[in-house]
């Protein structure tokens, strides 16, 4: 847990850690669209090359990036059983008497779930090479027309940086919290549902307790700095839009079309 990298930022000397945080949020927002365009092993093979490529570029090690997100892959797991208990299509692949697996389910399971694994590595490349305040600089640049509808654009865009910040520093929490009442005799492997849920009270509290306290400590420093919102508010770096973030967001144009290409001729 205590490597657990998504919502950190780590800084190396690449051009995705360059780039401009606006075109790096556009990016993962259209590739929450592009990524449904898989349909097929042959479109599913090239969106993981694609994210591998990323991956390369960032010059983060590919095996330190999977390690990283091992506390998320619950959320993968959870989404392929689903398919593999609740999809009754095509004909049956396994048949154990309490459940028979069909081909469709284990099709569905994992397509859906290297549609998931695909959506969190990217997700996590943004915040990997983005720093928090940058983030919030291109999301509020971003979100800068809501403001004629009087919006609270630069309250909700910290507001998401703060909680993406805020993350990897809960999980390191929870970690020091577990093995502390570990050391006091805490069990929370063994047991009835009833009697973990409960032996989870005693981690929960103190993580509540955690979480209130630092966001307090940060209020009160932001009150001391005096900070008093977006109003007239400046910035100490100006955001630049250059030739390379132009040709990322064509790059994941030319994705799109050739997914598109491949789903309609069938491959």
């Amino acid at each position: 847990m205590n490597k657990m990298i998504f919502g950190r930022y780590i800084p190396t000397d690449s051009w995705v850690h360059r780039a401009d945080p606006r075109m790096k949020l556009l990016f993962v927002f259209l590739f929450l669209f592009v990524v449904f365009l898989a349909n097929s092993v042959t479109t599913y093979a090239i969106l993981l090359l694609f994210t591998l490529f990323l991956i390369k570029e960032t010059k983060f090690p590919l095996l330190y990036v999977l390690q990283g997100l091992k506390p998320l892959y619950f959320i993968i797991i959870f989404t392929f059983l689903l398919h593999i208990f609740f999809t009754k299509e095509g004909p049956i692949l396994i048949d154990l008497n309490w459940i028979a697996i069909h081909t469709e389910a284990l099709r569905q399971g994992i397509f859906i779930s290297i549609r998931f694994l695909l959506l969190i590595l990217v997700t996590s490349l943004l915040t990997l090479t983005t720093a928090p305040i940058t983030i919030t600089d291109g999301l509020e640049y971003l979100l800068h027309p809501l403001k004629k509808i009087r919006f609270p654009v630069h309250e909700v865009a910290l507001m998401m940086s703060i909680s993406l910040r805020f993350i990897p520093t809960l999980m390191d929490e929870t970690e020091k919290i577990i093995k502390a009442q570990k050391a006091r005799g805490s069990d929370f492997t063994t047991g009835t549902l009833i009697q973990r849920v409960k032996a989870l009270i005693p981690l929960l509290i103190p993580l509540f307790v955690s979480a209130f306290k630092r966001a307090e400590d940060l209020a009160t420093a932001m009150e001391a700095r005096g900070y008093r919102g977006g109003e007239g508010r400046t910035k100490y770096r100006a955001l630049t839009w250059s030739k390379v973030d132009t040709l990322s967001i064509l790059a994941l144009g030319v994705l799109a079309i050739l997914l598109v290409g491949v789903r309609s001729v069938g491959l």
